[in-house]
């Protein structure tokens, strides 16, 4: 059943309306016909099955006949800051990550960053980031869309730190030494002990250089923990990836406790 993220004010206690590219791909690309049902998340964690009542290329009206309540959300809130990285590899990252479960993407400015940040054109690709990470919810069935802030500097990021349960920053170095994520992940869950709240955690990916040591050492300041991904030398735009699988491994969300 084909799955459409819809705002708010499109959608109330008894019935869905589709707009604008949605309403477009209902009828031209879906071939939707009154009748034909339909799943309307509202980005929030709601999630309903809708019957068409009508549909032209502008609009598509239906009716809310059932209310969903499994959710396909990870058990822990684990958002993604991610140095900005060359070409189109952050819209991977965006992609592949809501795909992974990530609650929100956070896109920085680091010492060894190498694009060229233009300004002018952030509200662009953030647009752009939104609309892949709609898509990429859609396609993956959750319930909500992770959230695309606008592109921080380094400083701003380690102010934010003290915000999560636990602040992990990817460095090479630990891997290096052996130290590891799942090290890490085991003192914190033995020092949550019973606690059933969903933790909050944050992965912190630099660019194509990594990271300095100053600012390795400016994280663990902040509140940060180092870890290594494994011994070997991973793409940035494969680590928040790999990290995320291994968080959803350690959260039981792939089964166990």
């Amino acid at each position: 059943m084909q799955r459409y993220f819809v705002p708010e004010a499109q959608m109330n206690e008894r019935s869905v309306t589709l707009e604008g590219d949605d309403a477009r791909h209902a009828a031209a690309v879906m071939r939707a016909k009154p009748g034909d049902r339909f799943i309307a998340c509202n980005g929030r964690g709601r999630d309903v099955v809708a019957r068409i009542d009508s549909v032209d290329k502008h609009t598509v009206a239906a009716d809310i006949v059932e209310e969903l309540t499994v959710s396909a959300e990870m058990r822990w809130r684990v958002d993604v800051a991610q140095s900005l990285p060359k070409g189109d590899k952050l819209e991977t990252v965006i992609q592949k990550g809501t795909e992974a479960g990530a609650s929100a993407f956070l896109p920085f400015l680091s010492r060894r960053t190498v694009v060229q940040y233009d300004e002018r054109k952030e509200a662009k690709r953030i647009d752009r980031w939104r609309k892949i990470a709609k898509e990429a919810a859609e396609q993956s069935h959750r319930s909500v869309v992770p959230r695309i802030e606008a592109v921080s500097t380094w400083k701003s990021l380690l102010q934010r730190i003290t915000e999560y349960d636990l602040a992990l920053l990817c460095y090479e170095e630990e891997g290096r030494a052996g130290i590891g994520l799942k090290d890490e992940l085991a003192a914190f869950k033995s020092g949550r002990g019973s606690e059933n709240a969903a933790p909050s955690v944050l992965i912190v990916v630099g660019p194509e250089g990594g990271f300095s040591p100053e600012e390795a050492e400016a994280a663990v300041a902040a509140g940060a923990r180092l870890i290594g991904l494994g011994r070997r030398i991973l793409r940035t735009e494969t680590a928040a990836l790999y990290a995320l699988a291994c968080l959803a491994y350690e959260s039981g969300e792939l089964g166990g406790n």
